[in-house]
């Protein structure tokens, strides 16, 4: 029995070295879209059309106006605003500055990073120092804002 097993243990052996050398990686990817505009304010809005969040913050040109920022104060989660609402301020060693809400949303998130560390918006305004997430109520208003050109041309 011994030599009738041996012979397909031998002819199989390959036909599985050959099958696990086979195998192919496969990889889902999903690619997000998320566009940036911003407001004469100089505020920004990143939005992420997926999830109809948006992300915001004040410019990497008014947090050199403002100078050292060392105290905001932001909307609170669940709030809702309308576009061009005041929904939080901003203090600097030079000067404080209203915020005002450049897309109708309500607040999904807020960085809560800026109570103990308000200086990251002077450090990154667009990576660590966003101020807050609108969940958009008229994503429409999105378009109405400043491409990066426009932007540039209003601050040049």
């Amino acid at each position: 029995m011994l030599a009738t097993l041996r012979p397909f243990a031998f002819r199989a052996i390959p036909s599985i070295r050959a099958a696990a050398f086979h195998k192919q990686a496969f990889a889902s990817y999903s690619y997000r879209t998320i566009v940036t505009r911003y407001t004469n304010d100089h505020e920004w809005a990143s939005l992420d059309k997926a999830t109809n969040l948006a992300t915001v913050g004040i410019t990497d040109y008014a947090q050199k106006a403002l100078g050292d920022v060392v105290f905001v104060e932001l909307p609170n989660i669940g709030e809702t605003v309308a576009q061009g609402d005041e929904c939080g301020s901003i203090e600097s060693v030079k000067a404080a500055s209203e915020v005002y809400a450049p897309l109708s949303g309500t607040v999904h998130e807020v960085n809560s990073q800026l109570d103990d560390s308000p200086s990251l918006i002077n450090k990154s305004s667009q990576e660590k120092g966003w101020l807050f997430k609108l969940r958009l109520t008229n994503p429409e208003e999105f378009e109405e804002l400043l491409d990066e050109a426009g932007y540039k041309a209003l601050t040049d």
